[in-house]
Formats: structure tokens, sequence, C-alpha cells
């Protein structure tokens, strides 16, 4: 159960919880429970029995697949506001969550048990269309993952990721190859080859558990090509 005091950590994230008078944001007091979650711990695994859906107020939680060869491809991540369409879509067709999902920061979320998501969709407009709209977002990221792997060069693809996160992070990245072949869906011997392509051409610097810029407007080109 949600206390009054609880309640003002989810009105930012989640919008429905602005009324707290509403039925909707009552129903969720009385069934959803708040919990917290370490960096390395596993949600979900392939297989599992979808029996509740996290909605995330704060962390983040990657969900990616992975192969039998142990190689991994990142589909999307969960922040604030967020949640699994995989583990809603899984929900409401009864089916096993098909990937995995493990938390990268340390994390909070309301858990909603399983048959209230079920009922709620077709009782509370706003609970639907917070789904429906989770959905529309999460489906074109993924698209757009299927789109990278199955059309772009991987070095292309490598610069592109480099670029963001050097925007975001800085001119020197703390990041292991196999971070970035998990990342991007193939092989830890890969990446460094590339990335030793990279630093002949003095695109970027490799040195011990760090990835750092030289030349941003090549690397932007060759992302784009």
């Amino acid at each position: 159960m949600i206390s009054a005091e609880q309640l003002t950590l989810l009105k930012d994230p989640f919008p429905f919880f602005s009324d707290p008078h509403a039925n909707l944001t009552l129903e969720m007091m009385a069934v959803g429970q708040l919990h917290s979650f370490t960096p390395g711990q596993i949600i979900f695994t392939e297989g599992d029995e979808c029996t509740a859906l996290a909605l995330v107020v704060e962390g983040e939680i990657r969900v990616y697949k992975q192969g039998e060869s142990g190689r991994e491809i990142t589909l999307y991540r969960l922040e604030s506001g967020e949640s699994c369409i995989l583990t809603a879509s899984c929900i409401l067709n009864e089916e096993s969550f098909p990937a995995l999902a493990v938390v990268e920061k340390p994390s909070t979320a309301l858990i909603i048990p399983a048959n209230y998501i079920r009922a709620w969709m077709s009782r509370y407009p706003a609970w639907q269309d917070f789904v429906f709209r989770l959905i529309s977002r999460r489906l074109g990221n993924i698209i757009s993952v299927v789109e990278e792997v199955t059309f772009r060069r991987m070095d292309q693809r490598l610069a592109e990721y480099l670029g963001q996160n050097f925007t975001q992070k800085g001119s020197a990245l703390s990041m292991t190859h196999q971070d970035i072949a998990d990342e991007l869906g193939t092989a830890r011997e890969v990446i460094s080859r590339l990335l030793k392509e990279f630093e002949q051409s003095r695109i970027v610097e490799l040195q011990r558990g760090l990835i750092r810029l030289i030349d941003r407007k090549r690397l932007t080109r060759l992302a784009s090509e």
C-alpha cells in the first residue's frame, strides 16, 4: 500500500497520480508497493512469468536479448516515468517474458500486480492512454534497433554510439569494449578491431579503460555516411 507521503514521489513521473482522489489513483495506492533495486539485480530472465508491472520512479533498467552464443543487444532502457512494454504485453496476453531486464543504476519502482493491469485497461482511460503511448514509443525504439542491425555497417553504428556518449558524458568515456559490444549486439573482437582503426585514423585515442575523443567532426561524418 502506498502512503500519502510516498504519493508525492509519484506525481512528477506519472501524471495520473496528480489527482489523489481519482479512482485510479486510489486503487494504485491500495494495491501498489514501492520497491528499491540495486545495480546488477536481475528483474526478469527470459521465460519468466510476468506477475507484476514495474513503473520506474527513478533509476535505470536495461532490457536486452541474449543469444545462445552469449552475445547481447540492448532493446531499450527504462528511466523515471516509464515502464516495460514487453512486461505489459506479456501480462495482457498471458505470455512469458521474452528478454532479460537488469538494474543498471539504483532504482525505485512502483510494483502493480498483473491482474490489476488487465482490469484497468477497460475501466480507466487514463491508464489505457499511458499503456498505449508507452507501446507506441517503445515500438519505435525497437524498430530503430532492427534497422540499425540490418541496414547499417558496424563502423557507422559504433561511431554514432560513441558520438552520443561523448555528447552526454564528455570527451573521455570509461567503458569496456565488451560493454559496447553488448550495446550494439556484436562480438568484443569486432569492437576492438574497429576502435583500433578509429585510433589509427586519429578519431579517438585508446587508453586503459578509457576512450578519448580526438576528432569529433570525423566521428560525426563517419556515423552519417
